[in-house]
């Protein structure tokens, strides 16, 4: 007869070899996008796309990722790499705050010879324009005839006067562009060196 005992070992064997068969095996991705494998899912993944593997097969329960998350993170994750690129190419351009100052009084240079030169050149029109005014003044009081000439050189002065202005305008704000950038990269530099912030002070360059 079959010793009883060897019967029992060999229905325990049985029985741990159709449980490990029969064991659930699931398929799911952490938040950093890489596979894993298992017979449990971890709690905080439970949301995220999974699959379960019966004898080697995928099988049913699968939800979708969401994508505006994992777009979010790949943004932040680019802007992160931007900032840090930024840093860099700082700390790698300049070694003082004095060079930074060189560098933005340099950029300026040709910002402020246009506002110098559009201002010049205002000041010139607008007085050209005055004479136009007057003399149609002084031909309006005396009844005398405006000539079609004048009218034209009142609104040709008009118009130099008005796109010189609008030049002038915008260099003025180019250069107050460039001299915030120039305090903003001061500022930064200035934190990379583990220094207090320094007050804004960014005389022109003339």
């Amino acid at each position: 007869m079959i010793d009883s005992r060897l019967l029992v070992g060999a229905a325990a064997l049985c029985a741990a070899i159709s449980m490990n068969v029969e064991a659930k095996l699931f398929k799911w991705v952490d938040k950093n996008g890489q596979t894993h494998y298992g017979e449990t899912i971890p709690p905080e993944y439970a949301d995220r796309d999974t699959q379960k593997l019966e004898k080697g097969r995928i099988t049913d329960r699968s939800e979708t990722f969401d994508t505006k998350k994992v777009d979010a993170a790949k943004v932040e994750t680019a802007e992160q790499k931007e900032a840090r690129r930024r840093d860099e190419a700082l700390m790698n351009s300049f070694t003082t705050e004095k060079e930074i100052d060189l560098a933005r009084d340099r950029a300026l240079l040709q910002v402020e010879a246009r506002i110098n030169s559009f201002t010049t050149l205002i000041q010139s029109a607008q007085t050209s324009l005055n004479d136009l005014h007057q003399e149609n003044a002084v031909r309006t009081k005396q009844g005398r005839e405006i000539p079609q000439s004048l009218t034209d050189d009142i609104a040709a002065a008009e118009s130099r006067v008005a796109k010189l202005q609008k030049d002038l305008d915008n260099s003025q704000k180019e250069s107050a562009a460039v001299k915030a950038r120039y305090e903003t990269e001061k500022q930064r530099f200035r934190q990379l060196k583990g220094l207090e912030p320094s007050p804004a002070s960014a005389p022109a360059a003339k």
